[in-house]
C-alpha cells in the first residue's frame, strides 16, 4: 500500500474559507501541486511535500491539477484540540521565532506510515470517522513534535496577535479579500484603533483606500504589464468581475476590458 492509495481527505473541524487562517493546520500533497502566497512569500508544495499553515495569517494558494487530479490530506489543530492535548502532556517550547505563514515539514517515515493508517477509518466522503478523529490527530501530532520540536512554539501559542505596524501591513497585504474586522485583529487593534490609526497614517477610511489601491494596482497591471481584467480581480481581492469593471470605471473613465485592448493596439 503507498500514500497514493488514499483519496482526498479531512480531519477535523472546517477552517475558514476567507483568505483569512482561523486555526493551524497540517496539509500533505498527494497529487497535484499547490501555489502558496502569504503577502511577501510565494511557496510551491509538490507531492509528497507537506507543511503546517500558520493561523492568524492571510494566505491565497491556487491548486494546480496534475493529469486532472488533486489530492490531499488536511488535518486541523484548532485551539480547543491543542490546548486539550496540553493538559494531559509536558510541551517543551524552543526560542523559535519567526512570522512566516507556512511551515515546512521535514521528511520522515513516520508521515507515510500515518496517512496509510487513516485508510481504515476513512468514510469516502472526504472525512474520518468522529470517533477516531481526535486519537488519529494526535498520534500526528506526536509524530510531527518529535521531529519538528519548533513546532511546539508555533503550536501553543494562544496570545493574540500584537500591535504591529499599520502602515507596512496594509501596503503588504491590500489585496487580500478579508474584512476590515480581520485587519483590525492582525494588526493588533480593536476595530474603533483601527479605524483611528488607519485615518491618521492614509487620511481617509480603510474602505475607500482598500478600493483606491487596489484599481491603482489593477490599472498599473493591465497597462504595464498586459494582464487580462479576467486574471487579476480575484487576486485583488475583487469578489466578482462586474463589480471591479463598474469601479474601475468609475475610478478611470473607461473599463478595464478597454484600457487593455487600447494597451495592445499601442504595443502592437
Amino acid at each position: 500500500m503507498n500514500v497514493s492509495s488514499i483519496t482526498s481527505c479531512y480531519l477535523g473541524p472546517q477552517i475558514s474559507p476567507e483568505q483569512f487562517v482561523s486555526e493551524h493546520f497540517f496539509l500533505y500533497l498527494i497529487k497535484g501541486s499547490i501555489d502558496y502566497y502569504d503577502g511577501i512569500h510565494h511557496q510551491v508544495l509538490q507531492p509528497g511535500e507537506c507543511c503546517l499553515v500558520r493561523k492568524n495569517h492571510l494566505v491565497k494558494y491556487t491548486k494546480h491539477k496534475a493529469d486532472n487530479q488533486f489530492e490531499k490530506v488536511v488535518v486541523v489543530f484548532d485551539e480547543a484540540f491543542l490546548k486539550a492535548y496540553q493538559a494531559r502532556h509536558t510541551v517543551s517550547l524552543t526560542n523559535y521565532n519567526t512570522n512566516d505563514a507556512y511551515y515546512f515539514i521535514r521528511q520522515n517515515e513516520l508521515i507515510p506510515n500515518f496517512l496509510q493508517s487513516l485508510e481504515p477509518y476513512y468514510n469516502g466522503e472526504g472525512r474520518i470517522n468522529p470517533t477516531f478523529a481526535d486519537l488519529k490527530r494526535e498520534e500526528l501530532l506526536l509524530i510531527l513534535l518529535q521531529s519538528n520540536p519548533d513546532l511546539a512554539t508555533i503550536l501553543f501559542d494562544f496570545s493574540s496577535p500584537q500591535k504591529i505596524d499599520l502602515e507596512a501591513y496594509m501596503n503588504r497585504n491590500f489585496r487580500f479579500n478579508v474584512s476590515i474586522e480581520r485587519f483590525a485583529y492582525l494588526t493588533g487593534r480593536s476595530l474603533s484603533a483601527f479605524k483611528r490609526d488607519f485615518e491618521r497614517i492614509f487620511h481617509e477610511t480603510p474602505s475607500r483606500w482598500l478600493v483606491r489601491k487596489r484599481l491603482q494596482e489593477a490599472y498599473f497591471l493591465i497597462e504595464k504589464q498586459a494582464q487580462k481584467p479576467s486574471d487579476i480581480y480575484l487576486d485583488l481581492g475583487f469578489e466578482d468581475l462586474s463589480h471591479f469593471s463598474f469601479a474601475f470605471k468609475k475610478r478611470f473613465g473607461l473599463p478595464p476590458t478597454q484600457l487593455a485592448e487600447r494597451r495592445q493596439v499601442a504595443s502592437s
